[in-house]
């Protein structure tokens, strides 16, 4: 419920309060404000609250309207006038479930109400985590090709002093064909960074709504509690799903074991006569006779039971793939972690220094160009890759903290 209201003061925000570059929580706002599935998944929820109200009522009265012994055949065939046994009726009947059945059927709709609530609970946690997966993947997709940007520019120069480096004598003609390849090849490179940025705009335009998102604001700390995020677990809105979908089963089963118990029915009407013969009114009551209950109650009350123990089975099942998934995503995260630290604090650092110490011997004339180029293409990829390793943590942080970590919503 706390969800839900969240949701949807969320969604009675002015758009202009959200409007222009996205901060990584305004992104997430957003898109728990705004996304279809979430308004859909509401929707369904208010349709079983509405549904509630019907649950467990008596069934609608019945008229009955009919003639009774109207002559056929015989000496009065058809001449109702002269017999005091033909009469015009009418009443009316009202069908009566067992109490039990009534509160089943009440405790059904209570059942549907917590299955819907979780379900939408559920989508928002999906909507967040897909809606910061999509944030960061759009950060670091613009960090890199400003990053490969400045490689090119500093290998461009490079290039463009070549032929005077040829003229000089300081390098082969054959070793300007080599730059020239190295840029092509970054540019290739430059192509695909393009493309993935538009790609990560367009993920972020599906979850949030915004035309041509713009991220503005630095990439969150979510350091991840291994701790914090296992004593949660149990709290997973998709764990409380599929215990919510138990208690329907539940619900289904007491609903079944109710028809074991007999029905009733009132019965009332008038009847016309002649007025020589006067008029009466009748009044009866039925009773159902549940008299084959193996035969027809006790195999749906078995079926409900087993379809309750698969409920709670699933529960089971689930809790345990969670557990596993969330282990293997925290073995994942040391090891992305530990391969960050080391491309940052080492990796790329040698290619710096290396593009340092080339362009001193290209200075002195003890390195070629073809040196100098092989040491910028590397430190390209240095930093490149340092960057898909802090996104890949990063995207570690969001998936572990807002999958499995229990966020308010």
């Amino acid at each position: 419920m706390k969800a839900l209201c969240i949701l949807l003061l969320g969604a009675a925000l002015p758009s202009a309060a959200l409007a222009g570059p996205l901060t990584f929580d305004d992104a997430l706002a957003k898109a728990k404000a705004g996304a279809p599935s979430v308004k859909a998944k509401a929707l369904s929820a208010d349709a079983t609250r509405s549904a509630r109200i019907a649950a467990g009522q008596l069934p609608d009265p019945k008229l009955a309207l009919g003639i009774d012994s109207f002559p056929i055949s015989g000496a009065l065939a058809f001449q109702p006038s002269r017999d005091n046994f033909t009469w015009a009726r009418v009443g009316v009947s009202q069908d009566i479930p067992n109490l039990a059945k009534r509160r089943a059927q009440r405790g059904r709709a209570d059942a549907d109400i917590a299955v819907a609530d979780a379900g939408t609970l559920v989508e928002i946690r999906t909507v967040e985590v897909q809606t910061a997966i999509a944030w960061i993947n759009l950060a670091y997709a613009e960090r890199r090709l400003a990053a490969l940007d400045d490689v090119l520019a500093r290998l461009g120069r490079i290039v463009r002093t070549a032929p005077s480096a040829v003229a000089s004598g300081n390098a082969r003609p054959a070793q300007t064909l080599a730059g020239r390849a190295a840029l092509a090849r970054l540019q290739d490179r430059r192509d695909e960074l393009v493309s993935a940025v538009a790609r990560a705009k367009a993920d972020l335009t599906r979850w949030t709504g915004e035309a041509d998102p713009e991220i503005a604001g630095a990439v969150p700390d979510l350091t991840v509690d291994p701790a914090r995020l296992r004593a949660g677990l149990e709290r997973h809105p998709s764990l409380a799903l599929l215990t919510a979908q138990a208690g329907r089963a539940d619900a289904d089963l007491r609903l079944a074991q109710a028809d074991r118990r007999p029905d009733l029915g009132l019965d009332l009407s008038y009847q016309r006569r002649d007025p020589r013969f006067g008029d009466y009114v009748s009044a009866g009551v039925t009773i159902g006779l549940p008299l084959f209950k193996k035969r027809r109650q006790d195999p749906l009350i078995a079926a409900r039971a087993a379809d309750a123990g698969s409920a709670r089975a699933d529960a089971d099942a689930a809790l345990r793939a969670l557990t596993a998934d969330l282990e293997a995503g925290l073995a994942d995260h040391v090891m992305h972690h530990a391969q960050w630290m080391r491309a940052r604090d080492v990796l790329q650092p040698l290619a710096q220094e290396r593009v340092t110490l080339e362009v001193a011997s290209y200075a002195a004339g003890r390195a070629s160009l073809v040196d100098l180029v092989d040491a910028h293409s590397a430190l390209a990829d240095a930093i490149l890759e340092t960057l898909d390793r802090e996104a890949t943590v990063a995207a570690d942080g969001v998936r572990l903290n807002l999958l499995f970590g229990n966020t308010d919503l």
